[in-house]
Order: C-alpha cells, then sequence, then structure tokens
C-alpha cells in the first residue's frame, strides 16, 4: 500500500506522543517535530506508510535519546491482557465455533495500538468484536486452509495484543512460527514482548530482521523471507503489516480493525470494521 498526504499529518501526531512517553521536555519534544517537518519534503509517497514511519520513529529515538519510548506502555498492555487472559479462555471453551471466536479474538486484541490508537478500550472492543460482523469476511476460507496448512508463518504486531495472537494459536492447534520486529518501534512486539505474553510456549519465535512497523519484505532477513516464502498459510496482525503486504501474492490473511480513514479507504469498509481477508482469493468472496 502506498502512503497518502493523509499520512502525513499522522506521522507528526504519532511522533509528539511518542516523544511525550520518552521524556518530559518541551525543547526536546519542539525539536523532535522540527525533525519530521524536514523528513515531510523526502517521504516518497510510492513507499509503503511503515517505511515512513521507521524514519519517524529512528528520529524520537536519536533526538530523545531513548531507544523504546513505550516499554513501560507495552509492559502494561501485556500485564492487563494477562489478567484477561483467564475469562478469554472461558469464551473459547464456550463457543459454538472456538476456531471463529479466538480469530475474532485476535483482532479485537488489534486495539492496542499507540500509533494509530492510542485511546483504545480494550475490554469494550472486545465485546463489540464478538458481535461485529467482519466487513470482509474469509474465516471460511482461512479454516479450509488452516485444516491443509503444515508450515505456518503468523506475523506480530502489538505488545500486548500478543496475548490474543497465543489464543489463536493454542486454538489452531499447529505448528506456528510468530514473527516480532527486530528491534522496538512504536509499540510492536519484540522477542522479549513475546515471551512475556507466554507466546514461547505455544510457538517457535523468530525476528523479521526488520525494524520498521510493518513488514517491509526488503528489510527482511534471509532467514525469515525463506520462512515466509515456503509457509502454506500466513497470518497478518494489524495494519502495518498490511500496509507493507497487501500487494504479495502469497497466501496471507489480513486479520485487522481499520483505525484510520486510510486504511478503511484502501479496503473499500469503513473506520471501526473488523476484517478477515484472503489476500489470493480475495475476489472468489463477498463481504458481509
Amino acid at each position: 500500500m502506498k502512503t497518502y498526504l493523509d499520512c502525513i499529518p499522522c506521522f507528526f501526531k504519532q511522533a509528539l506522543f511518542a516523544a511525550r512517553a520518552a521524556l518530559d521536555d518541551e525543547a526536546k519534544i519542539k525539536a523532535v517535530l522540527d525533525r519530521i517537518g524536514l523528513l515531510v519534503s523526502e517521504i516518497p509517497l510510492d513507499s509503503s506508510p511503515p517505511e515512513t514511519g521507521r524514519r519517524v520513529y529512528m528520529t524520537v529515538q536519536e533526538v530523545t535519546g531513548v531507544h523504546d519510548p513505550f516499554k513501560a506502555l507495552k509492559a502494561k498492555s501485556i500485564h492487563q491482557a494477562l489478567a484477561l487472559y483467564p475469562s478469554l479462555k472461558h469464551i473459547l471453551a464456550e463457543a459454538k465455533d472456538p476456531l471463529e471466536t479466538a480469530v475474532r479474538l485476535a483482532i479485537a486484541g488489534n486495539v492496542i495500538d499507540f500509533g494509530a490508537n492510542p485511546d483504545f478500550e480494550l475490554e469494550q472492543d472486545i465485546q463489540e468484536v464478538l458481535q461485529k460482523e467482519p466487513a470482509i469476511n474469509h474465516y471460511q476460507a482461512f479454516k479450509e486452509k488452516l485444516a491443509r496448512a503444515r508450515d505456518i508463518v503468523y506475523l506480530g504486531d502489538n505488545a500486548g495484543e500478543t496475548v490474543f495472537d497465543r489464543l489463536l494459536i493454542e486454538t489452531m492447534g499447529k505448528p506456528v512460527t510468530f514473527v516480532v520486529r527486530q528491534r522496538p518501534i512504536i509499540n510492536d512486539a519484540t522477542m522479549e514482548d513475546a515471551l512475556s505474553s507466554g507466546l514461547g510456549e505455544v510457538a517457535a519465535l523468530v525476528s523479521s530482521g526488520c525494524d520498521a512497523p510493518g513488514t517491509v519484505l526488503g528489510g527482511c532477513s534471509e532467514q525469515f523471507l525463506a520462512r515466509f516464502n515456503r509457509a502454506d498459510l500466513i497470518i497478518s496482525k494489524g495494519q502495518g503489516n498490511y500496509e507493507t503486504l497487501s500487494q504479495e501474492k502469497r497466501p496471507i490473511f489480513f486479520l485487522l480493525k481499520a483505525k484510520c480513514p486510510v486504511i478503511a479507504r484502501d479496503l473499500g469498509i469503513k473506520v471501526g470494521d473488523i476484517v478477515i481477508k484472503y489476500a489470493l482469493e480475495a475476489a472468489m468472496f463477498s463481504k458481509s
């Protein structure tokens, strides 16, 4: 997905939020925004938003001197999600279709996003997603593909959301490789965050080698690319992964909640809608 002009004000908003999370120094925060302003003329609209987002957050880290501005917020999100874990397991145990419910819960976890959606309400969103019909619903294709899959790659998104990913992986009951970011970027999940969420107990954990807030294949490691290219089922969580992989002709299922107008417009849906989209066979299924 390309970068739209609407993305540019969002980069400033995210930089301001990240800088304030890093420190309480108005002069340095202003310096961050000054540096982002200088980047605007260099933003190529044919690149994906996460590629520019990487430059924005690297600037925040350079100016503030804080390597992981969202470290405390990520730990809080994981703690909050783990506190809900027993009740979510109960929901799955009572579900008519546990796999579909687990997919919905995984999407509900996607609300934990300090980039696009810092004012989220987790428990409220869980209930909403469990009741709401997806605007794009390729669940049946996912179920059928999963039944035949032997090599599953699961592209993680945000810390805290990782606990919800764990629920889906446990429900799928198949070997899974779970992929994290190479280093801290926004509140995206790193290896440390995945381990804190208990994912090491249910999946093999690897880094993509990429430090953008998405999966930029040109910036990923050869080891990850080998896994990605041989996978017969790829689960892609969140907006950043959709932005970087939406044009790929691979067996990818995008699970996300549309949290900004640009993503919603690209998908042909509304802000707040939830999505289970199969990249290869989208045209074969109608929206519901």
